[in-house]
């Protein structure tokens, strides 16, 4: 016998963010932090939208505690719930050039694919300099359908 589906609750909280350490395993908890999150607002994992959004949140992360570490300096994820989809939003602190550019890659190259990912993934995306701070936020936005159903908190299939 199941349980008949509980009705999800309204999403009242919108924004989460949170400020994690600039190593391997802040991007790790990134990622874990963004699923759980997505979930609770109604967007479990192994829909398309969720692995989208996870996806993505780990391309900038990887790339915060790589390229953009500064030793004692955290790096921050933000995910919001917009109208029509998730907007992730991750910053470090580093100095250097602030736009990181998609370049083609070679087939078996190391490094170089996350922002294609990232291009390929989501709706929107930009990255964006960090006046008068030193650093940079990697913006994109996945589209969710059935966004309004997530939003009221219905069960209705995502």
């Amino acid at each position: 016998m199941t349980a008949p589906p509980s009705r999800r609750r309204p999403v009242t909280v919108r924004v989460f963010t949170q400020r994690l350490s600039s190593t391997p395993r802040g991007a790790r908890l990134a990622r874990r932090l963004a699923a759980a999150q997505l979930d609770a607002w109604g967007l479990p994992h192994g829909t398309e939208a969720a692995d989208a959004v996870v996806a993505i949140v780990a391309e900038p992360a990887a790339n915060a505690v790589t390229h953009g570490r500064v030793p004692g300096r955290d790096f921050e994820l933000r995910l919001s719930l917009v109208t029509g989809g998730v907007r992730i939003e991750v910053t470090d602190t580093h100095g250097g050039p602030p736009c990181p550019e998609v370049r083609p890659t070679g087939g078996l190259d190391e490094c170089g694919r996350g922002l294609f990912l990232v291009d390929a993934l989501a709706d929107r995306w930009e990255v964006l300099r960090r006046d008068p701070s030193p650093g940079k936020t990697v913006r994109a936005e996945v589209d969710v359908p059935g966004w309004l159903s997530v939003v009221r908190g219905s069960c209705a299939n995502h």
